[in-house]
C-alpha cells in the first residue's frame, strides 16, 4: 500500500512537472511566432542591436529548457504509466496493451510522443544551433539570411505541430477510442485556429 501512494505521488509530481514545462515551452513558442516575429519585422539594426542581446538569450534559455523537461519528464511518465506494473516490475502495462495490440489510450500519446519528439528535436538541433550562431556573432553576412530563414522555417513547422501533438496528449487521458476521423477533424481543426492565430498576429493588439 505504501509503495502504490507512493508510486501515485511521484506520477503527480512528474505530471505537473510535464505540464508546467510544457507551457513555459509552447508559451515562448506561441511568443516568437505570434509576437515576436511581428515585431524584429518592423524594427531597425540598429535598435535589434539593442535589443535582441538582451532579450533573446533569456527567451532561449526558457524556450529550450523547458522543451527539455517536457522531453525527459514525458519519457519518465511514459515508461512508467505503459512499461511499468506497480509489483509486477518493467514491461508493457495494461494501459499500453492488451491481447488484442495496443490499446487506444496507447495509440493516442504515441501520436502525440511522435509530434512532441519532432518538435524537441527542431529545438535543439535546428533553431537553438542557428540561434546561438547569430547571436554569438558567428555568422557571416551571406550566411544570415539563410540561417534565419531555416530556424523560422522550423520554428513555424513546431508552431503547427503544436496543435495535433496537444490532441494526441490530451485524447489519451481523456478522450477514448482511437480512429482515424476523429484525428484528422480534431487535427485539422488545431492547424486551422494556429493558422488563424498566426495570419491575425500582425493585426491584434496594436492599440490598448
Amino acid at each position: 500500500m505504501a509503495q502504490e501512494g507512493l508510486y501515485q505521488n511521484m506520477e503527480l509530481i512528474l505530471r505537473w512537472l510535464h505540464v508546467i514545462a510544457g507551457i513555459t515551452w509552447i508559451g515562448h513558442l506561441y511568443f516568437f511566432n505570434l509576437v515576436n516575429a511581428v515585431l524584429q519585422g518592423i524594427l531597425d539594426d540598429p535598435t535589434k542591436k539593442a535589443v535582441n542581446p538582451k532579450l533573446m538569450p533569456r527567451a532561449l534559455w526558457w524556450f529550450r529548457w523547458g522543451a527539455m523537461v517536457t522531453f525527459v519528464v514525458g519519457l519518465l511518465l511514459f515508461t512508467m504509466i505503459y512499461m511499468y506494473t506497480p509489483g509486477l516490475g518493467f514491461g508493457p502495462s495494461a494501459a499500453f496493451s492488451t491481447g488484442d495490440g495496443l490499446t487506444q489510450r496507447a495509440v493516442w500519446i504515441l501520436l502525440g510522443m511522435l509530434l512532441g519528439t519532432i518538435m524537441w528535436f527542431n529545438v535543439w538541433f535546428v533553431i537553438w544551433p542557428v540561434q546561438k550562431k547569430i547571436l554569438s556573432g558567428k555568422a557571416s553576412p551571406e550566411e544570415l539570411p539563410v540561417i534565419r530563414k531555416r530556424a523560422g522555417l522550423f520554428s513555424r513547422v513546431n508552431t503547427y505541430l503544436s496543435g495535433p501533438m496537444l490532441v494526441g496528449m490530451l485524447a489519451a487521458q481523456h478522450y477514448g477510442a482511437f480512429n482515424t476521423l476523429t484525428l484528422i477533424v480534431f487535427s485539422g481543426v488545431t492547424l486551422l485556429a494556429v493558422w488563424g492565430a498566426i495570419s491575425s498576429s500582425s493585426k491584434v493588439g496594436t492599440s490598448v
